[in-house]
């Protein structure tokens, strides 16, 4: 069902209206009051009372009118009543700011009673809506305009949100509050956001992703619009707890899941509110100016035009999604953003681009045509370089700020510029100076209008009249130089390796399996086709001897009924003869207590790599797989890949090549590389084993042996729901 009732209702009646300002229902009332110009306003209060002229109704019954959208602000036991009388009065619309009963179960029963007569329901306990474009203000708290779409299951941080938007010149297109999502959740909001021309970039914090598949769907729909989405989440995990079921519990955190599904689907996984701004002013600017190229364009006859973009290259599958710091010592790939840094401080140009190279972006040699552009306006007319120092030029004239951008900006040989400084400060000092540092402000923004590309200023100036102008003409302004080079990095993210596709249908389940011992699990994987040593399974040492010499030597022993044998001291490799086996399960049996053993034949392959394979059920995500490099060492080396499973042999593949050890996979020195394929397939039979039994939350093979000849498990673990 469309959501225009929620953010563009011809008639709005608030249910709880207040004339106390201390009460949320005069929040409300006032808002929906501010949007009367364009729609009908009813205020509900059975007391009586009355607000900028408008009285207070007893009830909705009462109305002249059927409300398109109930806000309802009154007590939670009276929220279900209002519902019920909304419905028969034929509204189909309800925001509940309130709960909406004494538990989780009555709000379902109060959504499906919503939802049987064809309606929505944002909420219970939430903030409301607000959409600007429409005059709609539903919510406590001042939301200024812009171009931000934000969906957030937290009152204040969308608060803070808006108060850091509004100091950076930016607001929001839409607001929606999730509260408990018994109806209308996060995919709803941000489909309704994708769809909505006036939101140029879609921002989210969400704790509860619910169907977590659909909402990769809906992120991948949102890339595929051209709408960035900016993510927001709660890095909470189990890691540590699940951490002595298994390696992969350890690996694939609820947080990783979300970077990969970010990476996958092209949305940015951000760290912070602060973090979400400065990303969401870049990215309007860089959309608006993309729109005003594309118009310029049509009505030249030249097509759609460019506007400034960033993102040169395309994500590895497995390439970090969205978490760019200054510890992240990236070197620039020779896709990586060109940024021309221009500063009228020597430091700060030097600081500003080891903070954009730290980041993963490229700060090159500029080319000698525009060294020599930017030389023409320098003292001395001497060379330059990148960053570029200014040396006195801007103080001698502040034209030369505009002169020397537009130089860099039109060059060619960068994709966007950084002016880093004291410019927009002048007029503060001297204030004869404000109108001519207005002027040039307006000359850098046309000078990057004009260029197609990107300007971005950093400055020590707060709040002054030429930063005003910048941020007018969209320019995205900041006051310290890792927030330009973070925002930078972020606009830059690569797009995915291939268009979005979603995982295979999750099968229904098969016969669950007795346990998640080695035993039951190899007998499982075997069954879809991974291949494992010769092996059998014995009690007692004299049962031991006797498959030894059906097995053969060299051969290992493995303790059964444990998590990690190698640091249980459950695993002896390399076992030669009978005297070595006795010893070793003697020895064994007295350090692990275990009732049960393998005696295996030994995998001896040159060349081989060892890998670490799991796949976790993710109350959100479903079944999610994950492929390392693997053995004792995995949780160290933490070099992992995620994807939602099922997954395809090229899905698997992909995920394979994109581990920083890949190197060692295709080949490192002069070694052979291994069979990718038969790796890929291995993973695939891994991932859909898992898929068809979710009662195995976890499942485990590690090591996954691959080699220029072929792929095998060598053990492998489940842990039980």
């Amino acid at each position: 069902m469309s959501l225009d009732a929620l953010f563009d209702p011809r008639s709005v009646a608030v249910v709880g209206a207040s004339a106390n300002p201390a009460k949320w229902g005069y929040w409300l009332a006032a808002g929906a009051l501010a949007g009367r110009s364009r729609r009908t306003v009813h205020l509900v209060n059975q007391r009586g009372g009355h607000l900028d002229g408008v009285p207070f109704l007893p009830d909705l019954g009462s109305l002249a009118t059927v409300p398109e959208q109930i806000v309802v602000a009154v007590p939670p036991r009276q929220v279900r009543p209002v519902v019920v009388e909304g419905l028969a009065a034929g509204a189909r619309c309800f925001t509940v700011i309130t709960s909406g009963g004494a538990g989780p179960e009555e709000e379902r029963e109060l959504a499906s009673l919503v939802t049987s007569h064809g309606g929505r329901l944002l909420g219970p306990n939430c903030m409301g809506v607000v959409d600007t474009t429409t005059e709609l203000r539903l919510s406590w708290g001042d939301f200024p305009a812009g171009a931000v779409g934000l969906v957030s299951q937290s009152g204040n941080l969308a608060l803070e949100i808006g108060r850091l938007l509004a100091r950076a010149g930016q607001g929001f297109s839409r607001f929606v509050s999730l509260g408990n999502q018994r109806d209308i959740d996060a995919a709803d909001a941000l489909d309704a956001l994708i769809a909505h021309d006036a939101t140029r970039v879609v921002a989210a914090y969400v704790e509860d992703f619910r169907d977590g598949r659909r909402l990769a769907r809906t992120l991948a729909a949102a890339h595929a619009a051209g709408k960035p989405v900016l993510l927001l989440t709660l890095g909470r995990s189990e890691a540590s707890g699940r951490a002595a079921a298994s390696h992969t519990g350890a690996l694939v955190s609820a947080r990783a899941v979300v970077h990969a599904v970010c990476r996958d689907t092209g949305a940015i996984l951000l760290e912070s509110a602060g973090e979400l701004v400065d990303t969401a002013v870049l990215l309007t600017a860089a959309r608006h100016g993309q729109r005003q190229r594309q118009a310029q364009g049509q009505r030249q006859g030249q097509g759609q035009g460019q506007g400034p973009c960033l993102g040169r290259g395309r994500a590895a599958p497995g390439a970090a999604a969205g978490e760019a710091s200054a510890s992240d010592e990236a070197p620039a790939s020779p896709e990586a953003p060109r940024i021309a840094v221009v500063g009228d401080s020597g430091g700060q140009g030097a600081l500003a681009a080891d903070a954009l190279t730290a980041r993963g972006l490229h700060v090159p040699v500029l080319d000698e045509a525009t060294r020599a552009a930017v030389a023409a306006h320098l003292p001395g007319r001497g060379g330059c370089g990148n960053p570029v120092d200014l040396a006195g030029a801007g103080e001698a004239d502040l034209r030369n700020y505009a002169r020397i951008t537009r130089a860099l900006l039109d060059g060619g040989d960068t994709d966007a510029t950084v002016l880093t400084g004291y410019f927009g400060d002048y007029a503060t000092a001297n204030p004869d100076q404000t109108r001519e540092e207005c002027e040039v402000a307006e000359e850098l923004a046309r000078a990057a209008r004009k260029a197609g590309r990107l300007l971005v200023v950093h400055t020590m100036a707060r709040d002054t009249p030429a930063l005003a102008v910048l941020r007018e003409h969209g320019v995205p302004v900041y006051e310290r130089i890792e927030q330009a080079a973070t925002a930078l990095a972020h606009a830059a993210r690569p797009a995915p390796a291939t268009p979005y596709a979603p995982p295979g249908r999750v099968p229904p389940p098969s016969r669950p399996v007795a346990d998640g011992g080695y035993e039951s699990v190899r007998t499982l994987l075997r069954s879809h086709g991974l291949d494992f040593p010769t092996a059998e399974f014995v009690t007692t040492a004299d049962e031991a001897a006797d498959a030894a010499r059906r097995t053969g030597y060299p051969l290992a022993l493995k303790a059964m009924g444990l998590a990690h044998k190698t640091e249980a001291g459950g695993v002896a490799l390399g076992i030669t003869d009978e005297t070595a086996l006795r010893a070793a399960f003697a020895r064994m049996r007295d350090t692990t207590g275990a009732a049960r053993y393998a005696v295996e034949e030994m995998a001896v392959h040159p060349h081989s790599v060892e890998l670490i394979a799991g796949v976790r059920y993710d109350p959100a995500f479903g079944p999610v797989a994950m492929v390392g490099l693997g053995g004792v060492t995995a949780e160290l080396l933490a070099d992992t890949a995620l994807a939602l499973a099922p997954l395809t042999p090229v899905r698997a593949r992909e995920l394979l090549l994109s581990l920083r050890h890949a190197p060692l996979l295709t080949g490192w020195r002069g070694a052979p590389a291994v069979d990718l394929d038969a790796a890929a397939d291995a993973l695939c039979a891994l991932a859909r084993a898992a898929s068809e039994h979710p009662e195995l939350t976890e499942l485990e093979v590690n090591p996954l042996l691959v080699h220029p000849g072929g792929a095998v498990a060598l053990d492998a673990h489940g842990v039980l729901t």
